[in-house]
């Protein structure tokens, strides 16, 4: 097949760039190289196109002749959103709008869209289902809740199949420790491999469901493939719940540093408690086992000791 993945030169768009390669498909790569680096499609045969999904010609341009989309590009940070919700509004809703239009005008059959748990906001009653309550707490939160609706309303109206994945807490190879925006579990890393105190917002005790990039990277191709998930949300998660003092502890065991962390003030729009149920993707998709944390992180680890931790990952 020839698929078109925008973000493709980001953590997750760049682990299923290559998954896709793997398989015998044809890529063309979308990104803007804000987040994104080229290093991270080394190896993978897969066509480039640097330009934002924002840009509707530019969309319209690189979506005809494709039998699928996949939507990865976005700015995925619930702070930033906070700080620059109308910069981070253009790309992650007018841009998916921009994906879809072109999907439908060039006849593509099914977009696949990343989407977050953020859209659940600080819902209480977990494990968090794809039909639970939604209430974003964030900017980021209601573009992605926005954006999943507009699938819905495609779908409906026959204009193009789209099928919305909520990601929880995604970890792995090629995941960007730099940087303000950073997610936890590289910033984790390479604070221990480097001999520094790893920063903890807050108490530690808030909690996540992590899930290993190379799950997603699956999941994303089997919802692009399956028949009944036009239309459909689905989370990827794998239900478990674990707090960020307890990820600290199983990645100081990984690595064999054990340094205090350093305890910082909470960040305005985080969620105390998230993890959710994941059986229906499992059901739907056809998905194996999800990768077991300890594997999942000891493989992060190898692949940030391969690294230079003084260059972006």
């Amino acid at each position: 097949m020839n698929y078109l993945v925008t973000g493709g030169a980001g953590f997750i768009g760049s682990n299923l760039v290559h998954l896709l390669v793997q398989e015998g498909h044809r890529v063309t790569v979308v990104d803007d190289l804000s987040t994104g680096r080229m290093g991270n499609l080394a190896g993978a045969e897969a066509a480039l196109a640097v330009g934002s999904v924002a840009d509707t010609d530019f969309m319209m341009r690189y979506a005809a002749g494709v039998d699928g989309i996949f939507h990865l590009a976005a700015v995925a940070s619930v702070q930033r959103s906070m700080e620059e919700p109308g910069a981070c509004h253009a790309v992650n809703v007018t841009g998916t709008v921009n994906v879809l239009e072109a999907a439908r005008v060039n006849g593509v059959k099914r977009v696949v869209i990343s989407s977050s748990a953020a859209v659940f906001g600080d819902n209480p009653d977990l494990p968090l289902r794809p039909d639970s309550r939604t209430g974003p707490i964030s900017p980021y939160g209601l573009h992605k809740l926005m954006c999943e609706q507009y699938g819905r309303l495609y779908t409906a109206r026959g204009w193009t199949e789209v099928t919305a994945l909520r990601y929880f807490n995604v970890f792995g190879p090629r995941q960007d420790p730099k940087g303000e925006y950073a997610a936890v579990v590289p910033k984790f890393i390479t604070a221990l491999l480097g001999g520094g105190r790893p920063k903890v917002f807050g108490d530690g005790l808030q909690t996540r469901d992590f899930l290993f990039v190379e799950d997603v990277a699956r999941a994303n191709l089997a919802a692009m493939t399956c028949p009944d998930a036009a239309g459909r949300v689905v989370n990827l998660c794998a239900g478990r719940e674990t707090s960020l003092l307890d990820l600290l502890a199983a990645l100081a065991g990984a690595t064999g540093k054990h340094p205090e962390p350093q305890f910082l003030p909470p960040r305005e729009g985080d969620i105390r408690r998230s993890y959710g149920s994941g059986e229906e993707a499992v059901r739907l998709l056809g998905l194996p086992a999800w990768t077991p944390i300890p594997e999942g992180l000891a493989r992060t680890v190898e692949f940030f000791l391969r690294k230079d931790l003084d260059e972006p990952a």
